[in-house]
């Protein structure tokens, strides 16, 4: 399955060039878990290969992260904040409904910009973010800002390993069991916090 995956990323990347790039960003970023681990690097192999502009590279899958992760923020802006409304309502949750909102309003710049750095979170994290209603403009701002220090370090990775980009996937995927696992130590800390 994971073979037929890179397969399919290579291919259209390799046929496709920096639309390609784009096209799966975008959808990495709109809620559809495809992995940027791979889309990147091999996109950096090509700038090594001589295909590729690195600047260019980058460009397009930073693009591609912030055209994607707007259509998710309005996916929840004008979907998910109708469907939450009328759930809090009929359970009574108001106040639960107004914390998310204040907490996501105190620290929405940070999460948009950190999440781009975390596996699994960076797919969905946008959602949520317009069902708060979150600042556009610094929604985009910080987006974008993430998602160029993302793009940039998976690219060159990619330009350093060379033919050999695809041994960083092993190393990737024991850093993101270490993410997630603090992310759920952290909210398992801050939940007991809360109870106790």
């Amino acid at each position: 399955m994971i073979d037929a995956i890179i397969n399919a990323i290579v291919n259209l990347i390799d046929y496709s060039g920096y639309p390609g790039i784009f096209i799966l960003m975008t959808l990495e970023s709109a809620l559809i878990p495809i992995p940027s681990e791979i889309i990147m690097p091999f996109s950096g192999y090509l700038v090594y290969s001589g295909r590729f502009d690195f600047f260019l590279a980058v460009l397009a899958g930073t693009l591609g992260n912030l055209f994607g992760s707007v259509i998710a923020y309005y996916a929840g802006k004008k979907l998910g904040r109708s469907w939450i409304e009328k759930y809090v309502k009929f359970m009574h949750k108001e106040k639960m409904l107004e914390k998310f909102d204040a907490w996501f309003k105190k620290y929405g710049d940070a999460v948009a910009f950190f999440s781009r750095l975390m596996p699994a979170v960076r797919t969905f994290v946008s959602f949520p973010l317009g069902v708060a209603n979150v600042k556009f403009s610094r929604f985009c701002i910080f987006t974008f800002l993430g998602s160029v220090f993302w793009t940039a370090i998976l690219t060159y990775i990619g330009v350093l390993l060379g033919p050999h980009w695809q041994e960083m996937l092993d190393v990737f995927h024991e850093f993101e069991i270490i993410i997630l696992g603090a992310l759920a130590l952290g909210f398992v800390y801050f939940y007991l916090k809360k109870k106790w």
